[in-house]
């Protein structure tokens, strides 16, 4: 896997990592038609040059870029095996010389992976760099013996009988010269477990050979050397190690070896050149290099745990939060251990932790969720810290290679508890022991919804959790008088509550004219509708015609046409005709009521 990084605009700086099986090539060619400080018989560049790319068919291509730099601000057109190319970025730096001012140089580069892919192996050629009128606007380039121009292209390929290395490409563009003899530069997110086979690699501009005063290359303060190719005192001498050249003129395209000055457990690399030194006549005198990039390949076998906080699901007024997350084991080149420790932060504070379920092989991920508890005193909007490899003392317990991108945040915002608002009552007439059966949804006539996002509940509690939400609305009978009813209404994200109350009259009662009592299971008995079991405390009285009182029930005992007063006739079936009644509800809302029922068979 690689990692892409941001840009520097100047200095060298780590551009993109590769962790896994992976290694390097690069070709290039110079545009000097000679070197430019034996003398000053040319001041223009070679209008093109050619390379050859040969890849072990086993080897297959990940990234390509091309480089191309010269004297000046630089072109940014030029074309490779006949196809115009872009410069994605230009990098420049200057020299100023006593005698010539100011004297500019630039490089430039740009990504070229699909022109490799589609060209293979064979011959490149590098053309239409133009540089004149930089060169000519001011002398001092070529009375200087700085005019230069060259290009080269770097291949990053996978192959799986390679060690699993971390590759890892600086780029920018820095200079050494007469007024700046030395220059440090610190190569970190490095991992070294191995340092067998390890090398550095340099793209360098300018270098001359019949300059070296001074001029060193030294790694971690140790002076190193490729003879007889590149001497210990003399780096950058227009020398390219992938051809064992020495005629890469003004351009230094060179590999060296770095076992012997790296240490396992190492995680940064200082990088020193220097130049400047007495020359042959007593005077003073100083190469001008100009370093465009470092590559590095190390052996690696670390896994690269990050974390992605992908979602998150909040309740109204609940400081619980369940949190989605992804653990990556993408920049690696080992597997990430199960059970590798997650921590949730909030203000510092821990709130949570998880852990990894699986091994993630190189490349793999892993979706899980976890929830976390804040604060109940905690603001609105928080900031959630989740960090992988953090065993909740904010401390790691895998090694990695690197250990600064193991954490993520994600920006919530909680959901209070919504304000109650209360609704106009329902009132139902007692069907019986202070109950009565109600349509709930006509509590809600003052509001607008739909039918499908509201729901009703016997408790604040339930409502709030959205359990136990009473089944059938349409048809619900009370169970106190009064009760108050809940409704929720879904208003993502949160929901709106609303109560109402619940009451029970009693309302008057229905008297039929008649009933038979013929024992046929149909009107067999003076059915006053809504007296029994609402006005528990009446009393009934039936007379005959003559005024007698044939009859007298109360909620126990209603009338199924039968005599239970009187000398004569108890328990008997009274005849066919008219009756008078008189009930008595014994209600202080209602008078006594009376009148006539018809008896029939």
């Amino acid at each position: 896997m690689s990692l892409v990084l941001p840009l520097s605009a100047q200095d060298i700086s780590l551009f993109e990592q590769f962790n896994g099986r992976y290694d390097y090539i690069a070709i290039g060619n110079t545009l000097n038609q000679a070197e430019n400080n034996i003398d000053q018989s040319f001041c223009s560049l070679l209008e093109s040059s050619s390379a050859n790319l040969l890849l072990d068919a086993d080897n297959q291509i990940v990234k390509a870029y091309l480089y191309w730099a010269g004297s000046g601000f630089g072109d940014t057109e030029v074309t490779l095996n006949g196809i115009q190319i872009s410069s994605e970025e230009t990098y420049n730096v200057t020299y100023t010389d006593t005698a010539s001012g100011q004297l500019n140089y630039f490089s430039c580069y740009t990504d070229i992976t699909n022109l490799i892919l589609s060209e293979g192996n064979g011959t490149y050629t590098f053309s239409d760099m133009d540089i004149s009128a930089d060169l000519m606007s001011n002398p001092g380039y070529c009375s200087n013996r700085t005019n230069f121009g060259g290009w080269s292209i770097y291949v990053i390929y996978q192959n799986e009988t390679l060690p699993l290395n971390q590759v890892n490409l600086y780029q920018g563009l820095e200079i050494i010269n007469r007024n700046v003899q030395e220059k440090e530069i610190i190569l970190d997110n490095i991992d070294v477990i191995d340092n067998v086979g390890a090398k550095i690699g340099f793209l360098a501009w300018e270098g001359d050979n019949n300059l070296n005063y001074g001029e060193s290359l030294s790694i971690n303060n140790n002076v190193i050397s490729n003879p007889p190719l590149n001497l210990a005192d003399n780096a950058f001498n227009g020398t390219n190690t992938f051809t064992n050249s020495t005629t890469f003129y003004n351009a230094d395209l060179d590999v060296y070896d770095l076992e012997n000055n790296i240490n396992i457990g190492d995680t940064s690399v200082s990088i020193k050149l220097t130049t400047g030194g007495i020359n042959e006549n007593g005077g003073f005198s100083a190469d001008l290099i100009i370093l465009n990039n470092i590559i590095t390949v190390l052996n690696s076998q670390l896994p690269d745990a990050t974390i992605e906080v992908n979602d998150y699901t909040v309740n109204c007024g609940d400081n619980s939060i369940e949190l989605f997350y992804t653990v990556n084991n993408f920049n690696s080149t080992d597997v990430l251990p199960a059970n590798t420790p997650i921590a949730f932060y909030l203000d510092g504070l821990l709130v949570g932790q998880s852990q990894t379920t699986n091994s993630l092989n190189i490349g793999e991920s892993e979706t899980n969720s976890t929830i976390v508890t804040i604060p109940e005193d905690s603001n609105q909007s928080i900031t959630i810290v989740a960090a992988v490899d953090d065993d909740g003392s904010m401390s790691g317990v895998v090694t990695e290679t690197n250990e600064d991108n193991n954490i993520n945040f994600i920006d919530i915002e909680l959901l209070v508890i919504p304000d109650i608002t209360t609704l106009p009552g329902l009132t139902g007439c007692n069907e019986g022991f202070e109950t009565s059966t109600y349509n709930l949804y006509n509590a809600l006539e003052s509001i607008e919804y739909e039918e499908e996002n509201i729901s009703f509940y016997t408790s604040l509690e339930d409502l709030e959790t959205a359990s136990n939400p009473i089944l059938v609305p349409s048809i619900y009978n009370n169970t106190t008088n009064p009760e108050t009813i809940y409704a929720r209404l879904e208003s993502p994200p949160c929901y709106e509550v609303y109560q109402f109350q619940l009451s029970v009259e009693n309302c008057p009662p229905y008297v039929p004219n008649g009933f038979s009592p013929n024992d046929d299971n149909y009107n067999d008995w003076f059915n006053i509708q809504g007296l029994y079991d609402v006005f528990t405390e009446h009393q009934l009285k039936i007379y005959n015609r003559y005024g007698d009182v044939i009859f007298e029930g109360n909620n126990d005992k209603p009338w199924f046409g039968k005599i239970n007063r009187g000398l004569n006739n108890h328990g008997q079936t009274v005849p066919v005709g008219t009756y008078f009644y008189v009930l008595h509800l014994n209600d202080p809302n209602y008078r006594p009521m009376v009148g006539w029922v018809y008896v029939n068979y």
